[in-house]
């Protein structure tokens, strides 16, 4: 049987610095960061009370205001980013308006925490007014498999439908347990990716709570410091990053263009601890490992790695620690960078919008800097391509997301070639 290859034909992102692409990559690239103020609540008695807002987001664009109602935010991101990645794809936003067989059509998009922000609603509305007034649109706004489930029934996508949950991990392990979806004959397109809307009341307490996030409130824009030495965790953000997963042949007929190939995916589980990484970064290591040798790749193939590169102190210095365990003495010349001094942490979102970050990296050949570096830290001692861009050749690129639980995972893009 001929192998099936799996290739990107569409993408779409949801942040706090760009809800397009371009926009997206150009803020990475000119160091902006898209960090403030939480406005949404009052956040006066709250540890940290920044975090990373989708600003502009035209829920007019996509919904009726009934449909709105009816959904929550993180189920709002999802069907946006999936309809506007369609169409990058060159796809109908209705998939049954097509010649495209729906039946071969899968949804893999999934949410960390799902819809937080409804149960928080409905929680006040028990609490206030008891329980005959909880709406009976509670659980299906608030599982998390409502991003697929809600995407499925707008673009009529009946191939493979679920979602998965591994924190941060999220929409890395999406992405590649749909492309293998594609390998195995399950599906010629998946619609993969991670979404998250969690920036609550509850969401913003339980993260203070456990002592993670960033308390520099009087300076958000430098808040999120990824490998700087005085880093104090991260920032907390929404948004939404959507691939469209194509089987080569199928994109071929219907002449589709074509970002790069999913070439390596993997998946591993620390078994240490519920939030902090291995201390040897040996999970992370071995998803790494996992994914070069489906890949067939050796270490010395990468050009570019996205790291997961929270800003805490903890996962830094451990994804350090797990690069050098898996590439040997070439994790000190491969380009790294973490986005996230821009775009904050999203959770089960990053995933797919740190894959998609990988894929413009391949198509321009430029690195995007780690913002808000200052102080070098000598245990994350690699090139983390600090503030500013670098133009180099890059054929392969790889993407680490980790998860609290010991969720770890990894893909690999790299540039397509017919």
């Amino acid at each position: 049987m001929t192998e099936r290859r799996v290739v990107v034909t569409g993408y779409a992102v949801i942040t706090c610095v760009g809800n397009t692409v371009p926009t997206l990559w150009n803020s990475l690239l000119e160091g902006r960061c898209g960090l403030g103020p939480i406005t949404r609540f009052d956040t006066s008695e709250y540890r940290t009370r920044i975090g990373g807002e989708v600003k502009d987001f035209d829920v007019d664009k996509y919904f009726s205001p009934k449909e709105a109602k009816r959904l929550d935010r993180f189920a709002q991101f999802a069907i946006a980013a999936a309809e506007d990645a369609l169409v990058d794809a060159g796809l109908p936003r209705d998939l049954r308006t097509s010649s495209i067989a729906c039946e071969r059509v899968g949804v893999l998009v999934s949410s960390g925490i799902g819809g937080l922000g409804t149960l928080c609603e409905q929680h006040s509305v028990m609490r206030d007014r008891g329980p005959n007034r909880v709406s009976p649109l509670l659980i299906p706004m608030m599982i998390g498999d409502l991003a697929s489930g809600n995407i499925s029934m707008r673009t009529g996508a009946k191939g493979p439908n679920m979602g998965l949950v591994t924190a941060c991990a999220t929409g890395t392990h999406s992405i590649g347990e749909a492309g293998w979806m594609i390998r195995r004959d399950d599906a010629d397109v998946m619609i993969a990716g991670g979404v998250e809307a969690s920036l609550v009341e509850l969401g913003v307490s339980g993260f203070c709570s456990m002592k993670a996030m960033s308390q520099r409130n009087d300076d958000p824009q430098h808040a999120s410091r990824p490998f700087d030495k005085d880093r104090d965790g991260f920032v907390m953000s929404e948004g939404g990053g959507v691939l469209i997963l194509e089987e080569l042949e199928h994109a071929k007929a219907r002449g589709a263009k074509i970002y790069a190939e999913l070439v390596g995916y993997g998946a591993t589980g620390d078994a240490y601890h519920i939030t902090s990484p291995h201390p040897e970064g040996d999970g992370a290591a071995r998803a790494i490992m996992m994914a070069l040798r489906h890949a067939k790749l050796n270490p010395e193939d990468l050009d570019y790695v996205n790291a997961h590169g929270t800003s805490t102190e903890l996962n830094d210095k451990y994804e350090t620690l797990a690069l050098k365990r898996a590439l040997g003495d070439y994790a000190y010349k491969v380009s790294i960078s973490s986005t996230k001094g821009s775009t904050g942490h999203c959770l089960g979102a990053a995933g797919g919008i740190e894959s998609i970050i990988c894929l413009k990296a391949l198509e321009t050949g430029i690195v995007p800097p780690t913002i808000n570096y200052v102080t070098p830290d000598p245990e994350c001692d690699l090139d983390i391509t600090p503030n500013v861009p670098k133009e180099r050749k890059i054929k392969t690129a790889l993407n680490i997301n980790l998860g609290f639980g010991g969720h770890n995972g990894a893909l690999i893009f790299k540039t397509f070639v017919g």
